[in-house]
């Protein structure tokens, strides 16, 4: 199984790194769209779709994908759109949490998998409007969410003992969620002083240091920590409801495309709503 993870890992970053690095922005742009297409597969098998009617959700959230970027969308300002994406996923994600997995079950099939396929668009036009801006721009979200992911790991191993959510994800602690946001907080902090060498672009917290000062820094951080679990327990729940330990198995010894993107799913059209009220 180690093996399988390290190899799978070693293929996915020869193929990230060098669209990431590109100077066309093309490059990533089609390299996560076959992702996130792959992700809407995911998602209609996680709800009931199987067979031609998994992959027909798969077309579908490339149409939506395709068609934001015949329009230009990748290079537009869409602060409105963020705001809206932003609220409706705390909103949203609030409420499934609370209700639980029986909750998710009483919404109609083709309800669960129209919403879905809409927020794994956005984030696909999330990442690919942050990566047009300036790589450290992106890269300042996603560190957010490996740097919390991380954190709340080795504090919930040391200290968990108060579970976040026991029948959506056992595993996960307050404690963890707290350590999460600790790690997160000071990686703010350094981002917002401190410039990489490959500082292309402001950072995330630089942009809300400037704009707003160090109270947004702060409440800005701590939102993206909060959300970034949200989306990992959306998933959870999501696979509970399905009886699926991985939302596939595309991915030798790491799951499917969705497991290793849960988190990023809120946070990055959540930065991108950050950005535009900073």
């Amino acid at each position: 199984m180690l093996g399988q993870r390290i190899i799978t890992a070693v293929v996915l970053l020869a193929i990230l790194l060098p669209a990431l690095f590109a100077q066309q922005a093309e490059w990533f742009m089609g390299v996560t769209l076959v992702l996130i297409t792959l992700a809407c597969w995911e998602w209609g098998r996680l709800n009931g779709y199987n067979g031609k009617l998994a992959w027909l959700t798969a077309l579908e959230g490339l149409g939506f994908c395709a068609v934001m970027w015949k329009l230009g969308w990748p290079s537009m300002k869409l602060p409105m759109l963020w705001l809206i994406t932003g609220t409706l996923w705390i909103a949203l994600g609030a409420w499934l949490i609370a209700r639980g997995v029986d909750a998710w079950q009483r919404i109609p099939a083709w309800w669960r998998v129209s919403v879905g396929l809409l927020l794994l668009s956005l984030a696909w036009l999330a990442v690919v409007q942050a990566r047009l801006m300036g790589i450290n721009f992106l890269l300042s979200m996603l560190v957010t969410v490996w740097v919390a992911d991380v954190g709340a790991y080795f504090a919930g191993r040391r200290f968990g003992k108060n579970k976040l959510s026991l029948s959506i994800s056992p595993g996960k602690s307050w404690e963890g969620v707290y350590g999460g946001m600790a790690a997160v907080l000071v990686l703010a902090v350094v981002w917002a002083l401190w410039s990489p060498p490959i500082a292309d672009s402001l950072s995330l917290y630089q942009k809300l240091l400037r704009g707003q000062g160090w109270l947004l820094v702060i409440l800005g951080a701590l939102l993206m920590v909060a959300m970034s679990v949200v989306g990992d327990l959306v998933e959870s729940l999501v696979k509970r409801s399905a009886g699926a330990k991985d939302s596939s198995s595309l991915l030798p010894g790491h799951g499917g495309v969705l497991d290793r993107v849960d988190a990023l799913l809120p946070t990055l059209p959540l930065g991108m709503m950050l950005y535009s009220l900073a």
